[in-house]
């Protein structure tokens, strides 16, 4: 909810400003230690494939690693928080766009919304995983009740969905009007570098050989971005209310997780896990999120995920508005199957 005019700003808008300016020399080192090795792996699985096509995908699964911290990046830059310019921001952003197969500016605006209605029941759709309530749910005709459960099977959530997404609904600048002109030039003219790009690489190394090691990352990574993207906000306990009751703070602080990663997946991951702050101040950049997070105790109330405990995620699927939770299939089926809905 929005604080009233003139009333005194919380605490905690204090105690995030000192974590949100960018220091440009953090900035530039995390572009080259995430680019330059990126561009090192692909070098070498090209080599790879005079070998073993095994070693090949290996490689290309930590290409999709080094993509995923470039995507945090873009991230970051779609924030304003990379650098101190929204020049070089914007520039950067976009750039990295053409890498993540994510036009820039379409898919800043349509993030910048997730944050702003993070949680929120009146404000889904837009750069969230749906997810309806339980009388929503009740009150579907069948085919609609089927549609929904095949979104949330984890073989289309977590691996085709994503891939579909990335490869070809990225490249449609849908549900965008003429008035969003700047969006609509991101997509078309990613698109034109990617198929400046395949041209260029195809014809130095072979179609083929570009296809068999683009691929299988792009799945790769594609399917491990949804999948942390979703269980920092998909527990059980996270946060969800109708937009008369919601509250920002509320909504960043118990609506995302920390998701404890270990070292090596919290560097790839550029910090994200620290995605409570994240939501609370995205003016943080990546880099400031952990030391954030450890100075001050009152961050560290929030619900805590490791990568083992993430996976009961995957089963959750309606939210309850009686017990405040993400419940599964089978509870919905103990408790809801034969009532009628309330509607």
């Amino acid at each position: 909810m929005q604080e009233a005019a003139g009333s005194p700003k919380p605490a905690w808008v204090e105690i995030v400003k000192q974590y949100t300016v960018p220091d440009h020399r953090k900035s530039i080192w995390q572009l080259v230690n995430s680019l330059v090795p990126f561009f090192a792996v692909w070098v070498l699985m090209y080599y790879s494939l005079q070998y073993n096509y095994l070693i090949t995908l290996a490689l290309a699964v930590l290409a999709g690693l080094f993509l995923m911290r470039i995507f945090i990046i873009q991230h970051d830059c779609g924030h304003n928080s990379f650098f101190k310019s929204t020049k070089w921001n914007n520039w950067v952003g976009t750039f990295l766009g053409v890498l993540t197969l994510t036009p820039y500016y379409a898919w800043r605006s349509a993030h910048a919304r997730h944050h702003a209605n993070s949680g929120d029941l009146d404000f889904r759709g837009i750069g969230d995983v749906d997810t309806i309530t339980v009388e929503e749910y009740k009150a579907l005709p069948f085919w609609g009740k089927v549609r929904y459960r095949f979104y949330r099977h984890p073989l289309i959530l977590f691996v085709i969905g994503p891939s579909i997404m990335f490869i070809i609904l990225h490249r449609i600048p849908k549900g965008l009007s003429w008035k969003d002109k700047q969006d609509r030039n991101s997509v078309l003219f990613t698109n034109l570098m990617l198929a400046l790009v395949f041209v260029v690489v195809g014809s130095l190394i072979g179609y083929v050989n570009l296809l068999k090691m683009w691929l299988p990352m792009m799945v790769f990574v594609s399917s491990i971005g949804v999948y942390l993207f979703y269980v920092q906000h998909q527990f059980e306990d996270t946060y969800w209310r109708w937009h008369e009751e919601w509250d920002y703070a509320e909504a960043a602080l118990r609506g995302s997780s920390f998701f404890k990663l270990p070292r090596v997946l919290q560097w790839f991951s550029g910090n994200i896990g620290f995605h409570h702050l994240h939501h609370l101040s995205p003016k943080i950049p990546n880099y400031n999120l952990e030391r954030a997070h450890y100075e001050n105790p009152s961050f560290q109330q929030v619900k805590t995920i490791t990568l083992l405990s993430s996976f009961k995620s995957i089963f959750l699927h309606l939210w309850d508005e009686q017990t405040h939770k993400l419940i599964s299939w089978g509870e919905y089926a103990r408790r809801f199957r034969n009532q009628p809905s309330a509607s």
